[in-house]
C-alpha cells in the first residue's frame, strides 16, 4: 500500500473536494516535520475551504513552532471569525485560548 501522502495526493489528483483529505495531508506534513510543506498545504486548505475550522487552529500552531507569532495570531484570529459564522463555540474556545498563549 501506498504511504498515506500518496494517497492523500492521488485522491486529490482525482478532483476529491473533500476539505478533510487536503488538511489531512497538511497534518501529514507536519507529522512528518516539514513545517514549510505543512504551512503552505494548511493555506491551500483555507483558500479553498475557508470554511473548516480545524485548519486555522493547526496552522497556527505550526506558525508559533516556527516562531512566527504574529502570523500564528493571524491565524488565529481569522480561525475566531470563521467559528463564530460557523456557531462552533468549541473550536471558537481552544483558538482564542490558544491565541491567550501566544500574547
Amino acid at each position: 500500500m501506498a504511504d498515506r501522502l500518496e494517497m492523500l495526493d492521488a485522491m486529490i489528483a482525482k478532483g476529491t473536494d473533500d476539505p478533510f483529505v487536503f488538511y489531512a495531508r497538511a497534518m501529514e506534513f507536519r507529522s512528518r516535520g516539514d513545517r514549510a510543506a505543512a504551512l503552505e498545504a494548511f493555506t491551500d486548505v483555507r483558500d479553498r475551504f475557508e470554511d473548516y475550522v480545524p485548519t486555522y487552529l493547526m496552522a497556527a500552531q505550526v506558525c508559533a513552532e516556527q516562531e512566527d507569532l504574529e502570523s500564528a495570531r493571524t491565524w488565529c484570529n481569522a480561525g475566531i471569525e470563521r467559528a463564530k459564522a460557523a456557531g462552533d463555540g468549541h473550536a471558537e474556545g481552544e483558538l482564542q485560548a490558544f491565541l491567550d498563549e501566544l500574547a
